[in-house]
């Protein structure tokens, strides 16, 4: 949910699923999928833009020049699945369909309607929020700053009240374009996330929510220093280097806020990002969580949703978490500093292919030119990998952006890690312990604040700490999406107390370390400490228990263990430091 008074550019906002209603950005439209014609046109006044003014930018129409978008709603799509997808292609488009709702398509056949027709459906719905009905005594409304599908985004002023008198936005939802359950969900969803999460410095402030019998209002802080997507186009298309950290680091600071109240915002793009002023150095304001949801640590999420070109590999598998915004993270991290998306296509199809099979270029220019650390740190956020990728708390640790004047956010990685870690058996604690022995001092720093934001007395932790840390940082949004439940299961921290060095064991990542080019280095050290103070003769059977696995994967472990004297071998170690689950057996 978002707004502003930013103006309309024509782009390929190619949706993956759009929220079933207006784009909270309110001000941009939605365009059909690429389709081939790679020139540009200008939204605003239907004159062609010559090709060159885009050629750097990845930002480019697929309308044919001077042919503008229509200001009022957003055309559907048609949806082709080249790939053999990771689950059949029917029941994506099914989910599809159900959250756009029955509208029809500018350029395709129209959806099949669900059971029952429209008429009924509507009937069955209940479109009443709950909200104050009051909105019109309150604020009066002025100019439309912005239109979607599903509403629009106008100026108004208070009437009365704290706000008597100061400019607000009112995003208007229509309730006739709310044609299936999902869309009001939506809507509902979107306002209790904006409502919890309000407080943030990077975060669109919400106000209140309103209704009547036609509409949704909702209230929130004016934003008048147009989109991200604006400033990156201003430039060519291109940041500088330490432009690009000034973004990025309010981005991963308001999304490690989210993750660790427990939300995923699940459409981070740049016209997502909105500048409170048109000042060159003012602060910027997260909008539109539409797509966004509530998520317990340890769930995966499995509806596709999102634009295409910023969404993660997992997203198309349908099993996803908080990580999926680091990759949206780092794809707009590329773009800051080179100019062009790191996967592209001329159809939606095409992108995904991209992103599930193709790699960044850092080769052509300007990517010789980039330092070191940006590159790394990009590629740490484009790892296909999920379970490899940084998390918000680490970026802003990472070389590139690291300040020891700026504050460390709490990470929920911690608690589940540390979850994991009690819960272990002693062997497995003992192959982590020599594995943090080996770390590296880069890793150090982030362990090392995270730590301290425990606030250790004598320098030890215990679960005491950890359930004042979650304290600390608490919202609605935290219980909503049960985050506190996680201490739960590290009850058997209530009995003891954890040291930094035992802390460090705990917490740190097998498949984080692994994305590191030293990690053989890394892995080596590691097993030498083990040899001395953690290996020891273990059977195949009881490797399979301690894995969890059953007697069908006896066969593959059996080549984990030296047969010389009975112990983890240098595979084994890196093995079972990982896990294995029976999919892998299967191979």
């Amino acid at each position: 949910m978002g707004h502003c008074c930013s103006k309309n550019v024509s782009v390929v906002n190619t949706d993956v699923t759009t929220s079933a209603r207006d784009r909270s950005a309110g001000t941009r439209e939605s365009l059909p999928s690429p389709s081939g014609n790679s020139e540009s046109g200008d939204a605003r006044s239907g004159k062609p833009t010559p090709a060159h003014s885009f050629s750097a930018s990845p930002f480019q129409s697929p309308l044919p020049a001077g042919v503008a978008p229509s200001p009022a709603r957003t055309p559907g799509r048609k949806f082709r699945w080249p790939l053999p997808p990771p689950s059949p292609a029917k029941p994506i488009m099914a989910a599809i369909l159900r959250r756009r709702g029955p509208s029809k398509p500018v350029d395709g056949p129209t959806p099949i309607p669900e059971e029952g027709g429209d008429g009924e459906r509507e009937r069955r719905l209940d479109k009443s929020f709950g909200y104050a009905k009051n909105f019109g005594a309150k604020y009066e409304l002025g100019k439309e700053v912005g239109r979607g599908h599903f509403g629009h985004t106008c100026w108004a002023k208070g009437k009365k009240g704290e706000l008597k008198g100061q400019a607000v936005a009112v995003k208007i939802v229509s309730k006739a374009k709310m044609t299936t359950a999902i869309a009001i969900e939506d809507v509902r969803r979107e306002v209790k996330i904006l409502k919890a999460l309000s407080g943030h410095n990077n975060l669109v402030k919400f106000h209140d929510a309103f209704e009547d019998t036609n509409n949704v209002y909702v209230v929130m802080e004016l934003c008048q220093g147009g989109e991200l997507l604006d400033r990156i186009l201003s430039r060519g298309g291109r940041y500088t280097e330490e432009d690009a950290k000034k973004i990025i680091v309010q981005i991963l600071n308001v999304m490690a806020f989210c993750h660790l109240q427990g939300v995923v915002h699940r459409d981070l793009k740049p016209e997502n990002f909105l500048f409170v002023t048109r000042d060159e150095d003012s602060p910027m304001k997260v909008i539109d969580f539409g797509l966004s949801d509530f998520i317990r640590p340890d769930q995966r999420l499995n509806d596709i949703v999102g634009s295409a070109y910023y969404v993660a590999p997992e997203v198309l598998h349908r099993s996803y978490n908080v990580e999926a915004d680091l990759w949206s993270i780092g794809v707009i991290t590329y773009i800051l500093l080179c100019g062009s998306r790191p996967f592209w296509a001329r159809t939606e199809s095409g992108i995904f292919r991209s992103v599930l099979r193709a790699d960044p270029n850092f080769d052509d220019s300007p990517w010789p030119a980039v330092s070191p650390e940006a590159k790394d740190f990009v590629k740490r956020l484009l790892n296909k990998d999920h379970r490899k990728r940084m998390t918000a708390a680490q970026a802003l640790t990472h070389p590139w952006l690291r300040d020891e004047n700026r504050a460390v956010p709490l990470d929920i990685l911690i608690y589940k890690l540390v979850k994991s870690y009690v819960r272990a058996t002693p062997f497995r604690r003992a192959a982590l312990k020599a594995l943090s022995k080996a770390i590296r001092e880069d890793e150090l720093v982030y362990l090392k604040a995270q730590f301290k934001l425990l606030e250790p007395r004598n320098g030890c932790v215990s679960i005491s700490n950890f359930r004042a840390a979650l304290t600390r940082n608490s919202t609605d949004a935290m219980r909503e999406s049960r985050v506190p439940e996680i201490l739960n299961v590290m009850e058997p921290l209530s009995y003891k107390q954890m040291d930094f060095e035992e802390f460090c064991a705990a917490a740190i990542n097998p498949y984080q370390l692994e994305a590191l080019e030293g990690w053989e280095d890394i892995a080596n050290t590691a097993f030498e400490y083990f040899e001395q103070e953690g290996n020891r003769v273990i059977s195949v059977e009881e490797l399979a228990r301690e894995l969890n696995l059953g007697s069908q994967a006896l066969s593959l472990l059996k080549d984990w263990i030296r047969n010389s004297d009975g112990k983890l071998s240098f595979l084994g170690y890196t093995k079972f430091l990982h896990g294995v689950t029976l999919r892998n057996t299967r191979h």
